[in-house]
């Protein structure tokens, strides 16, 4: 029995020695949600009347796009079809005229609604991680004082893998040739067929903006004859 006491007492004592803990890195919330949040902060800061790369549109119109896109499946044809965009200006004037900004903005944070077809983790990531981080730039770049971002390798990649699934639709009207070039790392992706070829070279993310038709704030370098710069045209998606 004694024996048996020393041994229940031994089991309830304090281990000798230092017993390594394993840290548990916390988990990275996917690009689109960080885009996301980063974009609702900055539209917060600046308000309703702050200009963005976006013909036309303030911080209030590019709220109410969002919101419209995401919460509006009768809004899909104008965001898709240029034909059918002024299905998409109605869409967003009531909706501006129903919602406060502040609330607008709030709508953005909060994601898709819990019906939305874009609601599912996965599809919400392919269907935003392009979305959101082209419009967070389209505020950004719109002011004074902005400055470049830094992106690790892994959104780079999470951003290239997007693009070329993506760059084919539009760059389908380009009269010429189109190749995008990682300056990053070795990846090359031909976007479109044709002589002459237009080489855009640079970084994921400004390659994703080029792409995007906000060639003019690229940093992007272009190489290839006058046909080639000048032929090729931008097919927008509403974005």
């Amino acid at each position: 029995m004694a024996v048996l006491a020393d041994l229940a007492e031994w089991s309830r004592a304090p281990l000798s020695g230092t017993v390594p803990r394993i840290e548990t890195m916390p988990a990275v919330p996917p690009l689109s949600r960080r885009e996301r949040a980063s974009l609702c902060d900055l539209l917060d800061d600046l308000g309703p009347d702050a200009p963005t790369l976006c013909e036309g549109w303030t911080t209030c119109d590019l709220a109410a796009h969002l919101v419209l896109r995401e919460g509006s499946p009768l809004a899909m044809p104008g965001l898709l079809v240029p034909q059918l965009e002024q299905l998409t200006d109605r869409g967003m004037a009531r909706l501006k005229e129903r919602v406060s900004y502040p609330s607008l903005v709030q709508r953005v944070r909060q994601g898709p609604p819990r019906l939305s077809p874009m609601r599912p983790g996965k599809v919400e990531r392919m269907a935003n991680t392009i979305e959101y981080f082209v419009h967070h730039e389209d505020v950004r770049r719109a002011q004074p004082d902005w400055q470049p971002r830094s992106f690790d390798d892994r959104d780079q990649d999470r951003l290239w893998s997007r693009l070329v699934i993506l760059a084919k639709g539009l760059a389908r009207s380009s009269s010429v040739g189109v190749e995008l070039v990682r300056t990053d790392a070795p990846a090359v992706r031909r976007i479109k067929s044709g002589e002459p070829t237009l080489v855009v070279r640079g970084v994921p993310t400004e390659l994703t903006l080029f792409a995007y038709g906000r060639g003019a704030q690229a940093d992007v370098d272009l190489e290839g004859d006058d046909a080639a710069r000048t032929g090729f045209a931008h097919r927008e998606f509403g974005i």
